[in-house]
């Protein structure tokens, strides 16, 4: 008799490579117009599956898994994120739960610095005026930005992006300091050349760009307020390809309004994919659709990630990137 293939459902439209491969693996229902599962339509993808395949944009928690079926055994993650999902109710209805950790690095760092450039040398700002057919010819003094190499770049969160980070930016000779829950080990400051701030208020107080690189958890939700946001000097930048509840939208629309900040770069924002309104059209604030791990390969190595953690699992070994809440 052959073994019962496992019954998974993903959320959203992946690859097609990973899609064909989820179908010759696996008894896989597949989301084919991409549309965003309803509370309900997780509710019972997760009565019927044995395995879910959610994304980021859904939003699992306590609720929600008291609904699963007994047969929901894991959560495979699209993604590397995890605040989407309680996790430890999940864990303790024995439905273990994995990410994709790691293949999104380079991807995600190479927005950041992509934002890193453009806000200070006002590249949005240069282009919407070609666009628009405003290029009247060169002068001394019109469209003046701000130099990078000598600046001072605090990054919060010196994780695998944030090292990445850190890398490219010493290509293009800023400083780099950073804050983190602990310091990183001695061999990767000495490479980075990075100073590490226990004080995140005394770094934010002398950074010229300030980007933000750590997970979005109840510690960090809101860790950029307006009193932090006042600390930074009102010639500094702000970018953020992590989470966007880390900063406070409302709070950072009125700094830039203000003058209290000389501008932004953004890549996710805090009610996605609503944006808040007072920061659009801000013509020192550079928006983006949450591009920091689209690309091709990104996308194809995340789906990878995912079937070998659903194949590890359903051969009764551990997944290699099981969550740990204790860890998050």
């Amino acid at each position: 008799m052959p073994t019962r293939k496992l019954k998974i459902v993903v959320t959203r439209k992946l690859p097609a490579a990973v899609e064909l491969r989820m179908k010759e693996l696996f008894d896989a229902r597949l989301n084919e117009d991409d549309h965003p599962f309803t509370q309900e339509e997780l509710a019972e993808a997760m009565q019927t599956a044995d395995v879910l395949v959610p994304t980021v944009t859904d939003h699992i928690d306590g609720r929600l898994l008291a609904r699963a079926g007994d047969q929901l055994r894991l959560i495979a993650q699209f993604g590397a994120g995890v605040d989407n999902i309680d996790v430890q109710s999940a864990v303790q209805r024995g439905i273990t739960v994995t990410n994709t950790p790691g293949v999104l690095t380079d991807d995600t760092a190479d927005v950041a610095m992509a934002l890193i450039l453009a806000v200070p040398r006002r590249l949005h700002e240069g282009a919407q005026i070609m666009d628009g057919g405003g290029f009247d010819g060169w002068t001394p003094t019109w469209m003046l930005g701000r130099r990078l190499a000598g600046k001072r770049l605090g990054i919060i969160g010196m994780g695998r992006i944030g090292q990445a980070v850190a890398r490219r930016a010493r290509s293009f000779g800023l400083q780099i300091h950073y804050h983190n829950r602990k310091p990183v080990g001695a061999r990767i400051e000495e490479q980075l050349e990075a100073t590490y701030w226990d004080s995140l208020d005394q770094m934010l107080a002398r950074m010229d760009i300030v980007s933000i690189n750590c997970p979005h958890t109840p510690a960090t939700f809101h860790l950029m307020n307006a009193r932090r946001l006042e600390l930074m000097k009102p010639e500094a930048f702000i970018v953020n390809t992590a989470r966007g509840e880390v900063i406070d939208e409302a709070a950072l629309a009125r700094a830039i309004k203000a003058g209290k900040l000389a501008g932004a770069g953004l890549d996710v924002f805090e009610r996605e994919p609503a944006v808040n309104e007072e920061l659009i059209g801000l013509p020192n604030v550079l928006l983006l659709p949450h591009m920091g791990s689209a690309t091709i390969e990104g996308r194809t190595e995340m789906g990878e990630k995912v079937i070998i953690n659903i194949k590890t699992f359903a051969d009764g070994h551990r997944p290699p990137d099981r969550v740990i809440p204790a860890i998050l």
